[in-house]
C-alpha cells in the first residue's frame, strides 16, 4: 500500500528524497490535477533555484479575472460564489503573466482557450500533439513523477481508489510503468484524494498499490473547478439545429464542451421530446432541400433506439441526454455480443437461441472461465450460476458442461440463461469537466448506474487502433463526431487551435483523432461547426477564409461543415465543389470577396454566381427564423440552467454590448458621450444597478460607470 501523508509538504519531501533535484512532473488536464500538491512542488522551485522543475500538463484552469473596474463589479462576487474555495494551480497564474522563474518550465499540450495567447512562456513551450500521443511524449520527455487527484472509498474495510474525472492519459500511462521500472527507470506515482471527486469504476478504478505516495486529508477538499454554463445565442442554436438532423438513431455521438456542444445537445433533446416544434423550427431555418443528406446520414424522428456516446470529454449536457432517454444504447466489451447486436440478431432481451447465435459469432465452443465471466457479467447467464473447470451449475445443482458447440449441450445450458443484457455502458469518455451540479449529480447516482458512464483512456476512446479494433468499430456504429473549429478555408481545411501568426489559442487535443476516425470508421461522419463570423471591438470578420497558414485539420480530411446558415457536405467533392458549397453557408457580407479570391486563384470558373437563395445569409434572417420559437420559450440562453441570477444575466448582456463598442479610443469616447447623455435610471434597472453597487454613484467615475451600464441595459433589453 502507498505511504500516506496528511500534509503535501511531507509528501513532496518524500518524493524529492527519491528522485533528487530534477523533477519532471506529469499532471492530468482539467480537474484531475492535485493542485495543492502541484503548488507545493512549484513553491519549492520558486524558493530554491537548484530545484529544476518541468511540469507536463494541459488545460490548467484559472478563475476568471476582470479586465476593467466595471467588469470587476459583476465578475468578482460571481466568481467568489461560483468557484468557492477552488485552489488555482499557481504555476498557471505565473505562466499567464510570464513570471515563471528560470528553473521552471511548464509544457502544455492543450491551453485553456485564449487564456495564454499573450504569454511568451506558454507560447514557446506549447507542445503540439494529438491527445493519443501524450503518454508517449510524456515518457520521452523524462517524466519521473506522476501526480493525480483521486476519488477514494472504503468497501468492506478495503480502501479503493479511482482516477475519477481523468483516466484519459493515466489509464494509458500507468500500465507501462512496471516494465520501465524493471528496466531501471524510477517513476514515482503520487495521488491526492478528494471528497468531491466522483468515484468512477471500470477502467478508472485503480489498484492502490500502483501509487507510491498518497496525500489524504480533508483540508485539501477544495471546490472542484465548475464553470457556469455559457449563454447560447441565436447563432449557436441555429448551428445546433442544423447538426441535430445529421445524427442517426441507434448511432454514436461525440460532442465537446462549450456553447456549440450544448446547443447541439439541446436540439437533439428538442428533436426527441418536442418533435413537431423541432421540425417547424428547422423548416423555418433551412434554405435548401436536404432530404437526400438526411436520408443518407441523419433523421428527423425521435430516438427510438437511442444513442451511445463515445467522446473524449464527458460534458454535463450528455447527462441531460441520458436523463431524457436519448443516451440509452448500451455497448458491451464482448465481441460476439457486439457482432450480434450490430447485425440485429439479438436485442437487449433474448431467449435460448442466443447460445447458438453466440457460437456462430465466435464464442466458445467450450467456454473458458474468462469468457463465461464476461457473458455472466453482461446478463447472458444469471448471477447465481457457478463456473469451475469448464462446467456450470446453480448452487447445489448438477454440473453441466459449458459447451456451445452442439444442440444438446446448448439445451442443457439454457436453464442457466438470464433474460436480458445488463451492465452495458451508454458512454465511453476520457475525462469530464462541467458545473458543480454535474459533479454532484454523478456522485449522487447509484453506483451501478454511475458505472454505465465508462471512463477510459484516450488510447481507447480517441482511436480505432488496437487488438480490439473490431469491437470498437461495432460499438461506434453510425458515429457522428461533432467538434468546433475557429475558421474554415474554402478548400476545406479547418483552423481550430492556432492563428495565422502561430499564436496558439488552445490545442489540437483529440480533434484530429476524431476527424481521422470518421474517415476510417464505416458509416461515420465528422461534423465541424464554425460560426460564420466573429466580432472584435465592433468589427465583424468572416470565419470562412480563402486560406490560412496554420490548419489543424488538412483539407484532404474535409467532411461536413456546418455554420448557422447551413450544411456543406464536402466529402468526396472537388475543390471547386467545396468552394461553392462553403460559399453557400458563408455570411453574405463576405461571399463576393471570397468568391473573387477563389476565382483569382483559378479554383472556380470565372462565370460562377452564388445562388440567389443563399445571398441573404445575414443575422436578421436567423433572428426572424427562430424569433417566434424563442418567444415561446424554445432556444433560450440557458436551456440547462445557470449559476447566474436574473440580474447577472441582463448585466452580462449589457457588458458584452459595451465591450463591442469600446475597442479603440475613438469608440470609447463616443460610447462614453452617449452614456453621459442619458437621463436618470428607470425603476426597472434599480436591481441591476444595486447588484453592481452603482444605484447611488459617488463621484464622476462611478457616475460614468452607472451610465455605461444603463446604456448597455437599454440596448440589450
Amino acid at each position: 500500500m502507498p505511504e500516506t501523508f496528511a500534509d503535501v509538504g511531507h509528501c513532496v519531501d518524500a518524493v524529492l528524497r527519491r528522485v533528487g533535484p530534477r523533477v519532471v512532473l506529469a499532471l492530468p488536464l482539467g480537474i484531475g490535477k492535485p493542485n495543492p500538491l502541484a503548488n507545493e512542488f512549484y513553491r519549492r522551485a520558486r524558493r530554491d533555484p537548484q530545484l529544476d522543475l518541468t511540469i507536463l500538463s494541459a488545460l490548467s484552469l484559472l478563475k476568471p479575472v476582470a479586465r476593467s473596474a466595471l467588469e470587476a463589479r459583476l465578475l468578482e462576487p460571481l466568481a467568489a460564489r461560483v468557484f468557492g474555495s477552488y485552489v488555482e494551480p499557481e504555476y498557471a497564474r505565473d505562466l499567464a503573466a510570464d513570471r515563471l522563474p528560470g528553473n521552471v518550465r511548464v509544457i502544455e499540450f492543450y491551453l485553456a482557450p485564449g487564456a495564454f495567447l499573450h504569454s511568451r512562456q506558454a507560447q514557446r513551450h506549447y507542445l503540439s500533439a494529438n491527445y493519443t500521443h501524450v503518454a508517449r511524449d510524456t515518457l520521452a520527455r523524462g517524466v519521473n513523477v506522476i501526480a493525480h487527484l483521486l476519488a477514494r472509498r472504503v468497501v468492506h474495510g478495503e480502501t479503493q481508489l479511482s482516477l475519477g474525472s481523468n483516466p484519459d492519459v493515466s489509464a494509458d500511462l500507468l500500465p507501462l510503468l512496471p516494465a520501465l521500472r524493471r528496466g531501471g527507470r524510477d517513476i514515482v506515482v503520487v495521488g491526492e484524494t478528494h471528497a468531491q471527486m466522483p468515484f468512477m469504476t471500470g477502467h478508472a478504478q485503480v489498484d492502490a498499490q500502483q501509487f507510491d505516495f498518497l496525500v489524504d486529508d480533508p483540508r485539501y477538499d477544495y471546490d472542484l473547478f465548475g464553470p457556469p454554463h455559457a449563454a447560447i445565442g441565436t447563432v449557436e442554436h441555429a448551428i445546433g439545429l442544423q447538426v441535430s438532423a445529421l445524427v442517426r438513431d441507434g448511432g454514436t455521438l461525440q460532442v465537446g464542451i462549450g456553447e456549440l456542444g450544448a446547443a447541439v445537445v439541446y436540439a437533439l433533446l428538442l428533436r426527441h421530446q418536442q418533435n413537431p416544434a423541432w421540425r417547424a423550427a428547422r423548416a423555418a431555418l433551412v434554405l435548401d432541400d436536404d432530404a437526400a443528406l438526411l436520408g443518407a446520414e441523419g433523421g428527423e424522428e425521435p430516438f427510438a433506439a437511442g444513442l451511445f456516446a463515445s467522446s473524449e470529454m464527458f460534458v454535463d449536457a450528455l447527462l441531460e441526454l441520458y436523463r431524457a432517454g436519448v443516451l440509452r444504447r448500451q455497448v458491451y466489451d464482448c465481441l460476439p455480443l457486439e457482432r450480434l447486436l450490430a447485425a440485429g440478431s439479438i436485442g437487449e432481451r433474448f431467449d435460448a437461441r442466443i447460445l447458438e447465435l453466440l457460437a456462430e459469432a465466435g464464442a466458445g465452443p467450450g467456454l473458458g472461465a474468462q469468457e463465461f465471466a464476461t457473458l455472466q457479467r453482461y446478463g447472458v447467464f444469471r448471477e447465481e450460476v457457478q463456473y469451475a473447470a469448464g462446467r456450470v451449475r446453480v448452487p447445489g445443482g448438477e454440473w453441466v458442461a459449458a459447451e456451445l458447440g452442439d444442440p444438446p449441450g446448448r439445451a442443457r445450458l439454457a436453464q442457466f440463461l438470464g433474460r436480458e443484457l445488463r451492465n452495458g455502458a451508454v458512454l465511453h469518455a476520457g475525462f469530464f469537466l462541467g458545473s458543480r451540479g454535474f459533479y454532484a449529480a454523478l456522485r449522487d447516482l447509484p453506483a451501478d448506474e454511475r458505472a454505465r458512464f465508462a471512463m477510459r483512456g484516450v488510447g481507447f476512446v480517441n482511436q480505432l487502433y488496437g487488438a480490439d479494433q473490431e469491437l470498437r468499430i461495432l460499438q461506434r456504429r453510425a458515429a457522428r463526431f461533432i467538434n468546433t473549429t475557429m475558421m474554415v478555408t474554402l478548400l476545406g481545411g479547418a483552423v481550430s487551435d492556432t492563428l495565422e501568426s502561430g499564436a496558439v489559442v488552445s490545442g489540437v487535443g483529440g480533434q484530429y483523432n476524431f476527424v481521422a476516425m470518421a474517415h476510417a470508421l464505416p458509416g461515420a461522419r465528422s461534423i465541424l461547426c464554425v460560426r460564420a463570423t466573429r466580432a472584435r471591438h465592433g468589427q465583424v470578420s468572416s470565419n470562412i477564409l480563402w486560406s490560412c497558414g496554420n490548419e489543424t485539420i488538412p483539407r484532404h480530411l474535409r467532411d461536413i461543415v456546418v455554420t448557422e446558415y447551413g450544411v456543406a457536405d464536402l466529402r468526396g467533392r472537388t475543390d471547386e465543389e467545396c468552394i461553392a458549397a462553403l460559399l453557400n453557408i458563408a455570411d453574405s457580407r463576405f461571399q463576393e470577396s471570397l468568391l473573387a479570391q477563389a476565382g483569382a486563384a483559378g479554383k472556380i470558373r470565372g462565370d460562377y454566381r452564388i445562388p440567389e437563395a443563399f445571398r441573404g445569409n445575414l443575422p436578421a434572417r436567423l433572428t426572424k427564423a427562430l424569433g417566434d420559437y424563442r418567444a415561446r420559450g424554445f432556444f433560450s440562453e440557458y436551456p440547462f440552467g445557470t449559476d447566474l441570477t436574473g440580474d447577472e444575466i441582463v448585466l452580462a448582456r449589457a457588458l458584452s454590448f459595451l465591450e463591442g463598442r469600446t475597442g479603440n479610443a475613438g469608440a470609447r469616447l463616443l460610447t462614453a458621450a452617449r452614456a453621459l447623455a442619458l437621463g436618470s435610471p428607470a425603476p426597472r434597472h434599480r436591481a441591476a444597478l444595486a447588484r453592481m453597487g452603482l444605484e447611488r454613484p459617488r463621484g464622476l467615475g462611478e457616475r460614468l460607470q452607472q451610465r455605461l451600464v444603463l446604456l448597455g441595459l437599454n440596448a440589450t433589453a
